[in-house]
């Protein structure tokens, strides 16, 4: 249990240090740029700590579910025309217009402050809104290049770990031989667990899957096996039996069909499962996963609504939640506790975590790309929108347009953001209630 906790709070440290990573991406350009920060803050709800250095207050608040840095003008200023607007009469999502813009004209300095947001270059005004998105990219890079490169990835290994006593169908739920059942080939042949498989008909293996290759390949056949036992190399003689195996994907799932029912295949078996073993990886493999992982979390996530409507459902009818499904906060917290927690040696234990914790850094990431306001994506879309606007005058010879007027989509950011909140509070209750468990239930 304690392991559990250690794990949850580990995670919990992880995502703290990811947001305040996120802010100093947007702090750092913003402040290059000349835009006047008045807050960078952790969190959300009331001030916990803070610390003012220069003109920016530094802080952490109670709620470590995000973070945000107050820079001034985000908005052009509202308009003389419409600066008592929206309180009389004018409905809610009027209302929340001119607050917005109300709020949004304190953190300017007189007409001739020139140290806004909205007077920057678009250029600017991207790589500013970029850098918090891309320092969670830059992180997850980082620990997935520790992870493979520092710590290393499991790799099954020629080392022999179990022998099977006898072959049984694929599609049995058989746990014991009985007398009936053909004697595995490996135990017919005297290959016991410890054994390191050096050579396949006078070949060398040095890995499981090239191992696993031949053996598939050759059913019927009598290979030739060489294998290292106490120091000395011992030779046997397997005939590999044709039986029906499931197929698996890439990520090591079973394939299934139309009807859900799994897909098998015919091939040679001899019944051993190898040792798996952290091993190093090169240095490029870490970026690599990172990006693989960009690529599989944008999938998730262009069908978000979808699949936390099926989570909502599942919910419902307490049916299995889908592995690849999204998780909220604490459904990660819950996989990095029973990763701490798992029987496995503490650096297989240190692994997972650190792969948690690279996964949420790609969400962060991806998530924060969604083209929609409040998020990073969304003020990017306002940024280019206003350059097109204006190379558009440019080429038509015509007055430079007003700097768009981004408080009118706050409507469209209240719907938004009530929807954000109602996907993760079905999400978190599922976390709590019917939770995806890494190792099954």
């Amino acid at each position: 249990m304690i392991a559990f906790v250690v794990g949850f709070a580990l995670l919990f440290v992880g995502l703290a240090v990811s947001i305040a990573l996120h802010e100093i991406g947007h702090l750092v350009p913003a402040k290059r740029f000349g835009v006047r920060v008045g807050q960078y803050m952790i969190g959300f709800g009331p001030t916990v700590w803070s610390r003012r250095f220069g003109e920016t207050e530094y802080g952490v608040k109670a709620l470590p579910i995000g973070g945000y840095i107050s820079m001034a003008g985000m908005y052009p200023p509202t308009p003389a025309e419409r600066a008592g607007e929206g309180r009389a009469g004018g409905g809610f999502f009027a209302t929340m217009v001119q607050d917005a813009r109300a709020a949004n004209d304190e953190t300017l300095d007189g007409d001739g402050d020139q140290r806004v947001f909205y007077r920057l270059p678009v250029h600017k005004r991207v790589i500013i809104m970029l850098g918090g998105p891309v320092m969670n990219l830059l992180f997850a890079i980082v620990l997935f290049a520790l992870l493979a490169s520092g710590i290393g990835l499991s790799t099954a290994t020629t080392t022999v770990a179990t022998v099977s006593e006898c072959v049984v169908s694929a599609s049995s739920d058989q746990t014991e031989c009985t007398p009936d059942d053909p004697v595995a080939p490996a135990a017919e042949a005297g290959m016991l667990p410890g054994d390191r498989i050096l050579s396949i008909d006078g070949v060398e293996v040095t890995d499981f899957d090239e191992t696993s290759a031949m053996i598939r390949d050759a059913p019927g056949e009598s290979l030739d096996v060489v294998v290292l036992r106490d120091g000395g190399e011992t030779s046997l003689v397997v005939t590999p039996l044709l039986t029906e195996r499931p197929v698996y994907d890439d990520s090591g799932r079973a394939v299934t069909d139309a009807d859900d029912v799994p897909v098998t295949e015919e091939v040679g078996f001899i019944g051993i499962a190898p040792v798996s073993e952290l091993q190093p990886q090169p240095i490029w493999v870490g970026p690599q996963m990172a990006f693989e992982n960009v690529g599989a979390v944008a999938g998730i996530m262009w069908q978000l609504p979808v699949k936390v409507w099926e989570t909502g459902v599942t919910l419902v009818t307490g049916g299995e939640r889908d592995p690849d499904g999204p998780l909220s906060i604490v459904g990660a917290g819950v996989i990095a506790g029973e990763v701490a927690s798992a029987e496995a040696p503490i650096l297989n234990r240190v692994a997972g975590i650190l792969s948690v914790l690279a996964s949420l850094n790609i969400a962060l990431f991806v998530f924060n790309l969604i083209p929609l306001l409040p998020l990073d994506g969304g003020h990017i879309v306002v940024a280019l929108w206003d350059g097109i606007k204006r190379t558009w005058a440019r080429l038509f010879r015509r007055p430079p347009p007003a700097p768009v007027d981004a408080t009118k989509l706050v409507p469209v950011t209240f719907v938004v953001v009530v929807c954000l909140i109602a996907m993760g509070a079905v999400l978190i209750l599922a976390d709590i209630v019917n939770p995806i468990s890494l190792f099954g239930s």
